[in-house]
């Protein structure tokens, strides 16, 4: 990563200001407690749009499993025997039974029901039963197990459970693009060569949508976020670079890395240019992903939502090769933001019994520096409503 005596002499952008405007009204607060409008965002948002599940690199051999939850769906991620990924309804064809019940494992070349030993090659056909041979009319293929799309990209298996998936490329891809605002921008970080250095889980007692708008506006950054605010100063004004395309936080002149101390932190990723080294850019990639990319390391977080109150979210801390090869010590990146997702996730905790008050039934207000929050409120009514 660059240090200061080496900061480009390319005149700074511009530092944008939060948009002028009337206030504008939030979602009501039973959009945050209602198990019926939760229900809603199972069937048409999670189960019909692309979720990212697992890192690819955590599936190495074939037979190897990852057992996830996407919606209401149980989905098993697995490795075939040509190598490739594989996503199928985590449910035995015979009677329902969970096929896999561990979160993660290795089988050498069939996943067997523990039920009643019905068993399914890793390309998810039928392969096996007590007494099948009594039975040549099954077919195979037909009763077995339920496939799952899967796309891979940026190291992560990507799954939808729509018959039918939106555009990858529009939804997903599309999605960064236009926060950076040029589709080659993320490939500079080479984040599908990258590897995992630190995961970091948290059980957040939120409803999911709280957790996207605290990520997506930083209007509260100089309240909660010091150590944050002290490397990327801009954000103690209160607006968020996610609400203007192609804007990258510009690290403080004394800081050297994007570390809790603002130390120098390892070098820049070899694909990273002089317009994005010592700037911080986010992007979210609706509906449960948020990408966070910084000159010698990228963030990703994965939200679960599973219940209308409760979000789990999974936070990957990506390196190059050689620093995790050789053990580096990643301590000081991760404290920084292992930091502010605990800040942020308390206050989305703090703010969920307030949804369910009278004073909030119908809804709150929208600062400036949070009008483009107005967006996502708008893209949750067209969804569910």
């Amino acid at each position: 990563m660059t240090t200061t005596d080496q900061v480009p002499t390319a005149p700074a952008a511009p530092q944008p200001e939060p948009p002028a405007g009337s206030l504008i009204p939030t979602l009501p607060g039973r959009y945050y407690t209602d198990p019926d409008v939760f229900a809603r965002e199972q069937d048409r948002v999670f189960e019909a749009m692309w979720s990212c599940v697992v890192r690819a690199d955590e599936l190495a051999e074939p037979g190897s499993f990852r057992r996830v939850q996407v919606g209401r769906e149980s989905v098993l991620v697995v490795r075939d025997r040509t190598g490739g990924l594989r996503a199928f309804l985590n449910v035995c064809r015979h009677r329902g039974a969970l096929l896999c019940t561990e979160e993660s494992g290795q089988v050498k070349r069939t996943l067997k029901c523990p039920y009643h030993a019905w068993a399914y090659g890793l390309d998810g056909a039928l392969v096996a039963a007590p007494n099948l041979r009594h039975m040549p009319d099954v077919d195979r293929v037909a009763n077995g197990l339920v496939p799952v799309h899967l796309r891979e990209w940026l190291g992560y298996a990507w799954v939808c459970l729509a018959d039918e998936p939106p555009s990858f490329a529009d939804d997903v891809q599309g999605a960064v693009t236009e926060r950076l605002g040029d589709p080659a921008a993320i490939e500079g970080y080479g984040v599908e060569r990258l590897l995992l250095g630190r995961r970091v889980s948290y059980d957040v007692r939120a409803n999911w949508k709280l957790v996207v708008e605290n990520f997506m506006e930083c209007y509260h950054c100089a309240t909660i976020h010091p150590e944050l605010t002290d490397v990327l100063p801009e954000f103690a004004r209160g607006y968020a670079a996610q609400s203007f395309v192609g804007h990258g936080a510009e690290f403080a002149p004394a800081v050297q890395g994007f570390t809790v101390d603002g130390s120098a932190g390892f070098p820049a990723l070899p694909g990273i240019g002089a317009d994005q080294d010592r700037r911080y850019y986010a992007a979210t990639l609706k509906p449960t992903v948020f990408l966070n990319l910084v000159p010698d390391h990228v963030i990703v977080l994965r939200m679960t939502p599973l219940a209308v109150d409760r979000t789990q979210v999974d936070c990957d801390w990506l390196y190059a090769p050689e620093v995790v090869d050789a053990g580096e010590d990643v301590g000081r990146s991760v404290e920084l933001f292992h930091r502010v997702n605990l800040q942020d996730f308390a206050a989305c905790e703090r703010t969920q019994p307030g949804m369910s008050s009278r004073a909030y039934a119908a809804g709150g207000v929208l600062v400036p520096a949070e009008h483009h929050l107005g967006a996502f409120h708008s893209w949750v009514r067209a969804r569910i409503d």
